[in-house]
């Protein structure tokens, strides 16, 4: 499958800007900006600048539901591109194969690095649950276990899931059309979310992402995202890249963020966030595509975003506990030194985890003949 730049490069802001946020979190502890010792007009600027630099980093969150979508569009991609050989193309027992190569060995080092390295936040005691984790069933028993170990791998579980259950959401997009498909799959994912929040409030786990049908709506955006954009590439393109869709996220976000305002008004928000922040990463992705040496950078990146995205978060809890002191200036040039270190780290992690699996595949070759 021909990769597009641009999706690569979407997904290296996403993670980097998830990476960001779990540092920032844990650097500004209570959540709280503290006072500024400015006066004067060209003070009351940067003390603006601040703030928005304090609230745009408290909304990084918000790129996880930019990799739903990525993630939507990018599997909707390639397997369109193999059923247009005919429908007995994809065969989805090997696509599951693919899958399960592709997700679960990297996974599971994950785990082994978290195991053995010594800069990590270790929060809670390495115990029986690890046994669900590595088998990404974090959803069990929720509360215990979503979050063990490394909050960050509950993406997992629901990732499991969206793959579970793909060939019924591309055969009824194939079936349906973009227009439909998406209608029908939104009004059920938001229905899941009305169902967990309002008639039988669980626990808010299941709607982050425990139960994949309360995500539905963003990851079934990605997928008609995908069918549009092979039906009309450059007006797509156009929107995305051109300043249009980064207009459009810019005027929307405000109203996107009223949603936290209310427990009906919540079954919307990770959609109208999520979709918003994807109009943003990607609208400064066009910028970014304007300059070849960046662009291959964060491309980069975002080839290898799984392995970043695995692998990051002990590892800034550790060094935020241990910068809460320091100035923000310094916590953001160490930021910089950090995000870059830690992508080189899961770049490294990945290749060598593919590299190892596909030699390992290439050996049991010979004894299938």
């Amino acid at each position: 499958m021909k990769r597009l730049l641009w999706i690569d490069i979407s997904k290296g802001l996403a993670i980097l800007f998830v990476a960001y946020f779990h540092f920032f979190r844990t650097y500004f502890q209570y959540g709280v900006l503290p006072p500024a010792d400015w006066s004067g007009l060209a003070a009351s600027a940067l003390t603006i600048l601040r703030l928005v630099w304090f609230k745009v980093s408290g909304l990084g969150f918000h790129a996880v539901g930019v990799f739903i979508i990525l993630g939507g569009w990018t599997l909707m991609q390639s397997t369109m591109r193999r059923a247009e050989s005919g429908p007995a193309a994809v065969g989805w027992g090997a696509w599951y194969g693919a899958r399960f190569l592709r997700l679960y060995p990297m996974y599971w080092v994950a785990h082994l690095v978290y195991l053995v390295s010594p800069f990590v936040a270790r929060l809670e005691p390495v115990d029986s649950r690890i046994i669900l984790s590595l088998l990404g069933l974090r959803f069990i028993d929720i509360q215990m276990n979503f979050m063990y170990l490394n909050a960050a791998w509950w993406y997992f579980s629901m990732l499991i899931q969206f793959y579970l259950i793909f060939p019924l959401l591309f055969l009824a997009a194939r079936r349906l059309g973009p227009w439909w498909f998406s209608f029908v799959a939104c009004a059920a994912g938001f229905f899941a979310r009305y169902v967990l929040l309002v008639v039988w409030p669980q626990n808010g786990l299941w709607v982050l992402g425990g139960f994949a049908i309360c995500r539905l709506p963003e990851f079934v955006l990605g997928m008609s995202l995908a069918m549009w954009h092979a039906r009309s590439t450059a007006r797509v393109e156009w929107f995305l890249l051109r300043g249009m869709g980064l207009f459009l996220g810019l005027v929307l976000y405000p109203a996107a963020l009223l949603l936290y305002g209310g427990r009906y008004d919540y079954i919307f928000v990770d959609f109208a966030t999520g979709t918003c922040c994807f109009l943003e990463i990607v609208g400064v992705v066009g910028i970014i595509s304007l300059f070849k040496r960046p662009a291959k950078v964060f491309g980069l990146v975002g080839i290898y975003s799984y392995g970043l995205y695995l692998i990051h978060q002990p590892y800034v809890i550790w060094l935020g506990l241990r910068l809460r002191e320091q100035p923000i200036w310094m916590f953001l040039v160490i930021s910089v030194v950090t995000l870059a270190a830690l992508s080189a780290w899961g770049m490294l992690l990945e290749k060598a985890t593919n590299t190892l699996v596909n030699k390992l595949l290439s050996l049991r070759k010979p004894a299938h003949a």
